[in-house]
């Protein structure tokens, strides 16, 4: 059972990828297309997948349905919805909300830019935990033992010139950061966009999410970006009285 329930898991994600051809999928688990079949059928009675006229598979509706029940069951993304997309009103840049879960941080929630470069991230994406501004902020609230934990655990994929390649140097950005209260990526996942990410706190004084503005350097330069700090620390601070927590500083 346990061996099916992860095969059915990993032809989810692989469809998450965009639409596949039976013989794919068999490819991808190592499997008779038979074993494949009746794992998509029974995907697709509950609304999982689902098969179009050419006989490729892609996720189905109910899919959806069970991720905006994840998302409404996110007390801070409610919390934070009005001033994000107050935020994002403001600055016409791009707004991100993340959070930590399972030793990997996610964005629950997204307001795209008014501008005609958009970012690549969406929500339910993972973020690049040695590079993401958000990412920093939220690896910066682990107890110090779980935080060098994680960073052992990374993959030091280097995207750019700019990306921290080493847990010994992000331990220190991340010392940086608990410092002065904020993370920034300066170029760090994509060599054109500069990110910075503010803590929300919630009533326990505990980080629960992260908030971040996110911009391309066609838009705003790097200084420019670091001229939305205050904003994007005043939004971090309603969303935090909001769910009960003492602003941070």
């Amino acid at each position: 059972m346990s061996q099916t329930v992860t095969r059915a898991l990993r032809l989810l994600a692989e469809l998450g990828e965009g639409e596949r051809s039976l013989d794919q999928l068999a490819e991808l688990l190592g499997v008779h297309k038979t074993t494949v079949l009746r794992l998509l059928q029974s995907l697709e009675q509950e609304r999982f997948v689902y098969r179009d006229g050419a006989y490729r598979y892609h996720l189905g509706a109910g899919l959806f349905a069970l991720a905006g029940l994840a998302l409404e069951q996110r007390g801070v993304r409610r919390a934070a919805a009005p001033h994000l997309a107050a935020l994002n009103a403001a600055t016409g840049q791009t707004v991100h909300l993340a959070a930590f879960e399972g030793g990997e941080v996610v964005y629950i929630d997204k307001y795209d830019s008014r501008q005609p470069v958009r970012m690549y991230s969406r929500i339910g994406l993972r973020a690049a935990l040695h590079c993401a501004a958000v990412s920093k902020v939220l690896l910066t609230a682990l107890p110090p033992a779980e935080r060098e934990r994680v960073v052992a655990g990374i993959d030091f994929t280097p995207f750019t010139a700019n990306t921290l390649t080493t847990p010994r140097a992000l331990l220190a950005e991340l010392e940086s950061v608990a410092a002065r209260g904020w993370a920034q990526d300066h170029a760090e996942r994509e060599s054109f966009i500069n990110c910075v990410a503010a803590p929300v706190l919630d009533a326990t004084g505990r980080v629960v999410a992260a908030a971040s503005i996110s911009v391309p350097d066609v838009v705003l330069p790097y200084e420019g970006v670091l001229a939305l700090l205050p904003q994007l620390r005043d939004t971090a601070r309603a969303i935090s009285a909001d769910c009960g927590g003492l602003p941070s500083a």
